[in-house]
């Protein structure tokens, strides 16, 4: 999603274009006639001057048109949300999201290292707390994932006064004094300035009076991300902008990125661990950092994980340090000791084609063409490759990884035992009992793994898969509590793309393990499968499939030689090389299309016949409230719907549903975003909650059902229907800017927690967007026609999988935003395969896909035409750019039709349609334009009598002259 920037702007004032030319087209006559018609072209007066008085009225009253006709079209929506009644939270609302807040952190923050057992601090006492990013912690992310300033925010240093805790007070003026503002990160821009004193400014007495004040230490180390822009991979390449904190060194060195120490933080460290043996660091930021250097300073004898909190969430964090707070945050992304080694490193960025010309489009912002971006590491994303990697010996995984996926330590210790696994009827079951051995009460998790049977060159397999997870309530020391676990087979199978192009469960010996980590058995025990199993057949779908899966994305296979396991990773250097060939291939330009050579005539259906339309049925809306989306009487409904009311409802769709009067469709509002609903329009936001990274870290799925029972909370309070979140793209990179708002780099752990978001927010009506539908996983040249190629087993097994436990779980009147990326070479929100085939064939989902933001003229290859061709049913469009239906045949009408079914069954399913038909009265704006008009229109209709009065005056002065003569 985009927040307001010069690209709206911009496509504003072009969407009006035709109405200002218009304005300006009048006043140049009116001026040209002024000045043409004088005394020396019309010598009588009277006729002169009612030629003069004549023109202006009449460039009044085309202006009064032109403006008319913006404010009905292009401006209608804009000012309609813009002006809309505002609705505040109560303050009941504000205090019970502010608690949920502070319990998500509370499970959410995880301890990564405590040696000597450092922490908890039971007796808080004074503390140094060392760092700018103290001073100015980071609270979410920014974009369509910001925070609102309308709230108050518990700092870092508010918390560990809460908490017991005094700060040096000398130490934060310094930092104060210093800086108060970060820099400024924005969709389109970003200074990754990291305002940080030099070591050598802190001064001896500044040292001395810390060391007298305490003899402990904490250091605070924060980075942020956000919408639009990804997180430098390289601090000195060509347009990162940063300022130094000293002319003596660079911050970052040549070949530096921002997921590391800068110098003036490492010189600080340095500083610190110098003249304090007890340091404590917490790492305040959402994607995984270089943690690796706390193994150079023994002084630093904790290190705390504590991400984005939203605007309240930071009193744990104090909790946490004083033992108020028991740890049981579990990582939801890999630790590496260097980011650089990663299979995606290579190809993460911005990867422009090189012979695309004729591809190239004209925007706010310059000429747009075409890049690209391969997956090369296949399914072996996050832990799936180290863990894999370790097992065929090609890592050595201790150097390689610092902090597991799934690893967290607690203030207690559990034991974990695994009872018998049987495997009956397609059902595998365990039971797995958690004792509290320590002397703290405090939570932990089950997480369960699989590592199938894999044959060398066969399909591709990791090692270690998680499968399911739960939390234990909080336990008291020598208390136990059992899980029962238990889950179908055909969770097991993989996909596979070359041979049988289904999903399969080959025969073999399947290990089912429990793990503190993703590297850590407890234990573990096989379960055979006796015969393979092809999920090939109606009778015999995966997943409870509606059709059978089968291959749909093998277009976006693309030109790639993808990451093998055969021989022990045999093809890894060539594989995860950085692309040399930037030559899209002719074939693949055959078929790619943008809003250039699109042309919705050439995939017409002769056969297709006409719809009804403007039918007078006398059904409404909330006549079909609660029946099946196949319910006849939608027949009834739909026949009612005009082409221009179908457009309407299809183009008008950013940051709302459009009304219809005719049928008792009234304007709905649908709101960003992931951690809070924010109306971009009348400014009214709620308070903002943790970010789901926080949440991912919890591995708790009632706080996710509670977050989004939260939501919709909100949501009745400002009158919202419609959530734009939740995000739950992969952690394909530690460098994607919206690592914060996404959950995790594994799709299980993202899908269960995220399910819960969607079921949480409908216990309230409200309908959720999950997104974005599907491959966005990074920012960079996200809307630059990016063509994003990927093998159809990881399209499946990784970045659809969130998705498709969502619908399966809850896909009836919800809704999907759609991705600004290219699936192989066709728009993910055109693409048929992915939208009707998977979606709703596969998939069964009921309800309606949305773009996202949609700037068709800026972007250059969004097209309402196209998108309904393509299973999208809405264009997230604030003013008129390419969002409009043009073709009206047949083929076009049936597909706006469906578009418009599907939009109306999630709406009229939605709370604001509980009690009734709900009725809307029309906006003020509307009132007030109206009326200006009229008083307007009279009075140049006044002025014109007026001149035609003065002008019979002069002409009867002017016969009695000549008469008199």
């Amino acid at each position: 999603m985009l927040e307001i920037n010069m690209d709206d702007v911009i496509a504003v004032i072009q969407s009006i274009t035709p109405q200002l030319i218009a304005i300006a087209v009048a006043v140049v006559l009116g001026i040209v006639i002024t000045i043409a018609v004088n005394k020396h072209t019309v010598a009588n007066t009277a006729n002169r001057k009612l030629i003069h008085s004549t023109s202006w009225v009449a460039v009044g009253i085309a202006a009064i048109v032109a403006v008319a006709l913006m404010l009905a079209g292009p401006l209608n929506s804009m000012i309609t949300m813009a002006t809309a009644t505002k609705h505040e939270l109560s303050q009941d609302t504000i205090n019970s999201t502010n608690e949920l807040a502070v319990n998500i952190e509370r499970e959410g923050i995880t301890l990564l290292q405590n040696n000597d057992d450092m922490l908890p601090i039971s007796n808080p006492g004074n503390l140094n707390v060392f760092v700018w990013a103290s001073t100015n912690p980071i609270y979410g992310g920014t974009g369509s994932g910001a925070l609102s300033d309308a709230y108050d925010t518990t700092s870092i240093l508010d918390s560990l006064h809460d908490a017991g805790f005094k700060t040096n007070d000398e130490l934060t003026k310094f930092y104060t004094d210093y800086s108060t503002e970060r820099g400024a990160i924005t969709v389109t821009s970003a200074d990754w300035t990291l305002p940080e004193p030099p070591a050598q400014t802190y001064g001896d007495s500044l040292v001395q009076d810390a060391k007298d004040f305490s003899d402990s230490a904490m250091i605070v180390i924060g980075r942020i991300g956000g919408e639009g822009l990804d997180l430098p991979t390289d601090m000195n390449a060509e347009g990162t902008t940063y300022n130094e904190n000293s002319s003596d060194y660079k911050d970052f060195p040549e070949g530096t990125h921002y997921l590391e120490l800068s110098q003036s933080e490492r010189d600080m460290i340095d500083l610190v661990t110098s003249n304090f043996d007890n340091v404590v660091l917490v790492y305040n930021g959402a994607n995984a950092f270089e943690l690796n250097f706390v193994n150079d300073y023994p002084q630093i004898k904790s290190v705390v994980w504590a991400p984005h909190p939203g605007q309240a969430g930071f009193q744990a964090l104090g909790e946490v340090l004083n033992g108020e707070v028991n740890p049981s945050g579990k990582t939801s992304d890999t630790f590496l000791n260097d980011l650089t080694n990663t299979p995606s490193w290579n190809n993460f960025g911005n990867f422009p084609y090189d012979n695309v010309q004729e591809f190239e489009v004209e925007s706010a912002r310059g000429v747009r063409s075409p890049r690209f971006v391969n997956y090369v590491e296949g399914i072996y994303v996050g832990y799936r490759f180290y863990e894999t990697a370790a097992d065929e010996g090609l890592i050595n995984y201790d150097e390689t990884v610092q902090y597991p996926f799934g690893y967290g330590l607690s203030y207690t210790s559990f034991s974990q035992s695994m009872g018998d696994v049987t495997y009956n009827d397609g059902k595998v079951s365990l039971d797995v009992t958690v004792t509290n051995t320590g002397n703290k009460a405090g939570k932990d998790v089950v997480e369960v793994y699989s590592n199938p049977p894999y044959t060398n060159g066969g399909i591709e397999k990791a090692s270690a898969n998680l499968v399911t997870f739960e939390k234990t309530k909080s336990l008291n020391p020598g208390e136990s509590q059992t899980i029962s676990i238990s889950f179908d087979d055909d969770v097991l199978a993989s996909y596979d793309y070359k041979n049988a192009k289904a999903y399969v469960l080959e025969a073999g010996d399947y290990g089912i393990s429990i793990r503190s980590d993703s590297h850590h058995v407890i234990d573990s025990k096989n379960i055979t499968v006796s015969d393979t199993v092809t999920y090939d057949t109606d009778s015999n779908t995966h997943n409870g499939d509606k059709t059978v899966a089968t291959n749909v994305f093998d277009e976006a296979n693309g030109d790639v030689n993808y990451l093998s396991r055969a021989n022990q990773f045999a093809n890894y250097a060539e594989a995860t090389a950085a692309p040399t060939n930037y030559s899209m291939p002719d074939d693949v330009k055959a078929t790619f299309t943008n809003n250039g050579n699109y042309d919705p005539t050439k995939s017409n259906n002769a056969s297709d016949e006409m719809p009804t339309t403007g039918a007078k049925n006398g059904v409404r809306l909330i006549d079909l409230r609660g029946k099946s989306y196949d319910d006849p009487q939608w027949d009834s409904l739909l026949d009612e719907l005009t082409f221009d009311e179908m457009d309407t409802l299809i183009a008008n769709a950013g940051y709302q549903n459009a009304a219809i009067k005719s049928i008792g469709k009234i304007r709905l509002s649908d709101v960003d975003g992931p951690a809070a609903l924010k109306d971009n329009f009348t400014g009214v936001s709620s308070i903002g909650l943790p970010s789901n990274i926080v949440l991912a870290c919890s591995w708790n799925k009632d706080l996710a059902r509670e977050f989004g029972q939260n939501i919709g909370d909100m949501a009745h309070e400002m009158q919202v229907s419609g959530w734009y979140a939740p995000s739950v793209n992969i952690h394909r990179s530690a460098f994607g800017g919206r690592n914060f708002e996404y959950f995790s780099e594994d799709p299980v752990l993202t899908g269960d927690l995220a399910v819960q978001q969607v079921l949480g927010a409908d216990d309230r009506g409200v309908y959720s967007f999950t997104k974005h539908f599907a491959l966005n996983e990074q920012e960079t040249q996200r809307n630059g026609q990016l063509c994003t190629w990927a093998d159809e087993q990881a399209i499946r097994e990784i970045y659809l999988r969130p998705f498709e436990t969502i619908v399966k779980a809850d896909g009836d009147a919800q809704a999907m935003m759609g991705a600004f990326n290219y699936i192989g070479n066709l728009y993910a929100s055109a693409h048929t395969g992915l939208n009707n085939t998977v979606l709703r064939g596969e998939w069964g989902f009921r309800g309606f896909v949305e773009t996202d933001y949609f700037s068709g003229t800026n972007y250059g290859y969004q097209t309402g035409d196209q998108a309904i061709r393509g299973g999208t049913d809405a264009m997230l469009a604030t003013t008129s750019t390419t969002n409009h239906i043009t073709d009206k045949s047949a083929t076009s009408v049936k597909a706006m039709r469906t578009a418009a079914h599907n939009i109306l069954y999630t709406t009229v399913n939605s709370w604001r349609y509980a009690d009734g038909e709900p009725t809307e009265s029309m906006a003020a704006w509307k009132v007030a334009a109206i009326t200006t008009g009229v008083v307007l229109g009279l009075l140049l209709a006044g002025l014109e009598v007026l001149a035609v009065k003065r002008f019979l005056s002069r002409r009867k002065k002017t016969v009695e002259v000549s008469s008199a003569q």
